[in-house]
C-alpha cells in the first residue's frame, strides 16, 4: 500500500526540547484536535485550527525552561489535562489554560523525563527516579546510568504500577516499587519509548523504543521476564531516534509506528503481512524532530502526522489532498471573498517585510556604532550531539542552531580525521597547524545561506586523546560565537556491550593501591566512553566493551583498592595501563601493577586486522592504476587485450575513487595499529623495538600475512 502525505506548515513557537508537544484528544472521532507545545522560554502554547485559520487558545507567561510535556487526567476519563515540567516543578493546566497544579518537588536534580498516569506522577532526573501518588512521595530508585526516558505500563490493563526506565547503558529497567524488577538489554542507548497503540497492546505490556544510534525495537514487558519481538537496524545510517508514537495513519486497523529522528527524518512504519514492520513513508525536514504524534489538526476527518522541530516549527504531514483535481481545459475558480483575503495577506506580508528590514537596519547601526553600541550580546541555543557510529568506527558530530549558521571552526589538540558526509553542503578549508604546540587540526566549514544544521564525521586514533573544540558563529549582528568541547578519550572507539565471548584468550592487567571506588571509577571514565560520570551503586563495578574497529573485547572490573582489566588486544591493555598510571600519579597514589600477557592473542589480533588491511591495500593499488588505465583507454579503441581485472577497474573507476577519498587515512591507521601492537608486545617483555619499525613497515609494504606473523614471532631478528 502506497502512503502519500503532504506537508503543511502551521506556526513557529520558541526552541523546543524533545517530547514537548502533544495533541489534545477530542470526544468526537476524527474531530480537529488542539496542539499543546512548550518551549525553552517556559511558555506553554495551545492552538487549534478553525475554518483553515490558526486560533490561539491560550499562551502562558514565560518562565523556567519546559523540559517535558505530557497529558493526563482520571483513568476513566479523556486525558486532556496538560502537565509540564520546569526545573524541579510540575505544573498542570486545563485545556482552557487555567492552572490547577503547581507542585514543587524540591528534587536535587532537574526533571528531564515525566509520565502521568491517573494520580500517579513519575519523574526522572539524570540518575534519580521518583514516583509520586497524589503529589506525595511514594517510591524512589537510583539508576546506575543516565535516565533518558520514563514510561509506565497502563493501569487499566496492568494491576501493578510498573515504570520502565530507558537508560544510557543500553538497558531498559523495569521497576517494582523502589526495587529493580529486571533489566532488558537492547542494542543501543534507548533515547525514547512509547506504549504500542498508546495503551500497550492487548495485555498492556508492549513497549516500543528508539535508540540514539537509530535503531527501533519492540519488547513485551512481562511480570517475570521480557520478550524481544523485533528490532529494526539502522543500515542506512540515518539519525538517532528523538521521538516515537503509534497511530493508524494507513487506516488498515493496525497502529503504525511514527518516528522522528535528529537528522530531520520523519518515517512511518506499517505491518504489511509480515511480523516486522516496514517503512511506508519518509520525509526529510530541515531541522531535527523533537516531537511527533498522529492525529487530526488541520481539517476534520483527515489524519495527520504532526511534528515539532527543534526551532519550534509545528508541521503536519496530512492525508488530505492539498489541490483539487481539475479536468482538461478547466480553470480553478476562486471566489471573490477568497481573492480579497489573498490580496489582504499579500499586503500584510509586504508590510511585515518592510518593518523587518527597517528594524534590522536600526539594529545593524546600533551594533556597529561606537557611541550607542549594544552592550548585551545576542543569545542563541545550540543542539549538538557527538555519538560513536559502530558501523564505520567514527564519531558523528551534529550541530544545530536556532538561527542560520555562518561558519563553524574546528580545532583539535589530538590527531583526528575529518570524513566526507553526503548531507553536508558546507565548504571546508584547512589552515596550517603547529603540531609541536599541540594543535593538530584547524578547519573551517562555511555554510550556505539559511543552513541551521551541520553534520560532520570524525575519526580518532586510539591511544591519542585530547579535546575537539567547535567555534560556532551564526549569521547575526554583532558577531558572536559559542564554543563547544568534545572529549576524545584514549579508547574512544570502544562501545559498551552486555556480554563477553569467554572463549577468547585474554591478556590481564591488575592494579592495586590505596584508592577508593570513586577514584578508580573516575580514572576509567577518563579512559573510556559511555561510562557514567556518577559512580554506580554497589561495592564493585564491571563493564564490558568491544572495539568498533577491530571487534576486540575489554573487560573492566574494579572495586576499592583493586582493578582488573582483561582484553584480547594487548594494545588496549597498554593504553589502559598508561592512562590509569598517569591519573594515579596526578593524585599522588602509588600503584602496584602486575600483568599477564598471552602470546596467542597477538596472532588473533593480526587475523582480525588482516581482511581490513588486505582490502585497503587492494583498494590503494586499484586507485593508483585508474589514471594509467584511463590514459590507455583514450588512445586505444579496442580494450579486449586488457585482462578482465583491469577492465573491471575501469568500469568501477568512479566508485573506487569515491571510496578511496572517503577513507583517506584508513591504510595509515591500520599500519599504525600493527606498529603499536608490535611495540606493545615487546614493551611488556621489557624490550624496546622502536628501531625495528622501519623493517616492519617494509614488511607491510610487501604484505603477506605469513611474513608478518613471522616478523612478530622473531621480533625482526
Amino acid at each position: 500500500m502506497e502512503l502519500n502525505l503532504t506537508r503543511v506548515d502551521y506556526l513557529q513557537v520558541g526552541v523546543t526540547c524533545p517530547r514537548t508537544m502533544r495533541l489534545l484528544p477530542e470526544k468526537k472521532t476524527k474531530a480537529a484536535q488542539k496542539v499543546a507545545v512548550g518551549d525553552q522560554e517556559g511558555t506553554l502554547h495551545c492552538f487549534g485550527m478553525k475554518k483553515g485559520e490558526i486560533v490561539q487558545n491560550f499562551k502562558t507567561l514565560p518562565g523556567a525552561k519546559i523540559s517535558r510535556l505530557e497529558l493526563g487526567g482520571p483513568l476513566d476519563a479523556v486525558q486532556e489535562k496538560i502537565f509540564i515540567s520546569c526545573g524541579s516543578e510540575v505544573k498542570g493546566f486545563s485545556k482552557k489554560g487555567k492552572q490547577f497544579l503547581g507542585f514543587d518537588t524540591n528534587l536535587t536534580e532537574s526533571i528531564k523525563t515525566m509520565w502521568v498516569c491517573g494520580s500517579h506522577l513519575l519523574l526522572g532526573g539524570s540518575y534519580i527516579f521518583n514516583h509520586y501518588l497524589d503529589c506525595k512521595d511514594e517510591n524512589y530508585f537510583l539508576s546506575s546510568d543516565h535516565i533518558n526516558d520514563v514510561i509506565c505500563l497502563p493501569l487499566k490493563k496492568v494491576s501493578n504500577v510498573t515504570p520502565i526506565l530507558a537508560c544510557q547503558d543500553r538497558v531498559l529497567r523495569a521497576i517494582d516499587g523502589s526495587d529493580l524488577l529486571y533489566e532488558v538489554e537492547v542494542a543501543g542507548p534507548p533515547q525514547t519509548m512509547a506504549l504500542f497503540g498508546r495503551d500497550g497492546g492487548e495485555n498492556g505490556d508492549e513497549v516500543l523504543y528508539g535508540t540514539s544510534d537509530g535503531k527501533i525495537g519492540f519488547v513485551e514487558i512481562g511480570r517475570e521476564h521480557p520478550i524481544h519481538k523485533w528490532e529494526i537496524s539502522n543500515d542506512k545510517r540515518r539519525g538517532g531516534i528523538q521521538c516515537i508514537d503509534t497511530y493508524d495513519i494507513t487506516a488498515d486497523g493496525v497502529p503504525d509506528i511514527l518516528v522522528g529522528r535528529d537528522d530531520g527524518q520523519v518515517e512511518v512504519y506499517a505491518y504489511d503481512m509480515t511480523e516486522d514492520p516496514t517503512m511506508k513513508f519518509s520525509q526529510s525536514l530541515s531541522e531535527s524532530v523533537s516531537s511527533i504524534q498522529g492525529g487530526v489538526v488541520g481539517s476534520g476527518g483527515h489524519d495527520e502526522v504532526v511534528c515539532c522541530t527543534y526551532a519550534g516549527w509545528i508541521q503536519g504531514l496530512t492525508t488530505e489532498p492539498q489541490q483539487k483535481a481539475v479536468g482538461p481545459g478547466q480553470k480553478v475558480e476562486i471566489s471573490e471573498e477568497s481573492q480579497t483575503k489573498i490580496t489582504a495577506l499579500k499586503h500584510e506580508m509586504e508590510e511585515l517585510q518592510r518593518k523587518v528590514i527597517h528594524e534590522r537596519e536600526i539594529y545593524q547601526h546600533a551594533a556597529l556604532s561606537k557611541k550607542d553600541g549594544i552592550s548585551a550580546l545576542p543569545q542563541f541555543n545550540i543542539n549538538d550531539h557527538f555519538t560513536l557510529n559502530k558501523d564505520d568506527a567514527s564519531y558523528n558530530l551534529s550541530i544545530e542552531v536556532q538561527v542560520a549558521i555562518d561558519n563553524v571552526l574546528l580545532q583539535s589538540d589530538v590527531p583526528i580525521d575529518l570524513l566526507d558526509v553526503e548531507k553536508n553542503s558546507a565548504v571546508i578549508s584547512y589552515s596550517a597547524c603547529d603540531s609541536e604546540n599541540g594543535n593538530f587540526l584547524l578547519a573551517t566549514y562555511r555554510c550556505q545561506a539559511n543552513t541551521t544544521r551541520l553534520e560532520l564525521k570524525v575519526r580518532s586514533i586510539e591511544g591519542q586523546y585530547g579535546v575537539l573544540q567547535a567555534y560556532i558563529t551564526p549569521r547575526i549582528q554583532p558577531k558572536v560565537c559559542q564554543v563547544r568541547q568534545y572529549l576524545i578519550k584514549p579508547l574512544s572507539l570502544h562501545q559498551r556491550i552486555h556480554k563477553l565471548d569467554e572463549s577468547r584468550v585474554m591478556n590481564t592487567l591488575k592494579l592495586t593501591g590505596n584508592f577508593s571506588l570513586a577514584e578508580i571509577h573516575s580514572w576509567v571514565n577518563q579512559c573510556l566512553p559511555e561510562i557514567p560520570e556518577r559512580t554506580p551503586p554497589g561495592d564493585s563495578i564491571r563493564f564490558y566493551f568491544m572495539s568498533t574497529f577491530l571487534e576486540t573485547q575489554l573487560d573492566c572490573s574494579y572495586r576499592k583498592g583493586e582493578g582488573i582489566f582483561r582484553s584480547d588486544n594487548i594494545s588496549t591493555i597498554s593504553i589502559m595501563k598508561d592512562v590509569l598510571t598517569k591519573e594515579a600519579t596526578k593524585r599522588k597514589i602509588n600503584l602496584n601493577i602486575s600483568y599477564e600477557v598471552v602470546d596467542d592473542t597477538i596472532p588473533a589480533t593480526l587475523w582480525r586486522i588482516h581482511p581490513k588491511l588486505e582490502y585497503q591495500l587492494l583498494l590503494a593499488k586499484k586507485f593508483q592504476l585508474i589514471e594509467a588505465l584511463k590514459e590507455l583507454q583514450i588512445h586505444e579503441q579496442d580494450l579486449t587485450f586488457m585482462s578482465p581485472e583491469y577492465r573491471q577497474i575501469l568500469d568501477d573507476a568512479d566508485k573506487l575513487q569515491d571510496e578511496y577519498k572517503k577513507q583517506p587515512c584508513r591504510l595509515e591507521r591500520l599500519y599504525g595499529m600493527i606498529t603499536d601492537l608490535f611495540i606493545d608486545k615487546f614493551k611488556f617483555k621489557g624490550s624496546n623495538v622502536k628501531s625495528k619499525v622501519p623493517q616492519l613497515l617494509e614488511v607491510l609494504d610487501h604484505y603477506e600475512v605469513e611474513n608478518l606473523m613471522e616478523f612478530f614471532n622473531t621480533g625482526g631478528n
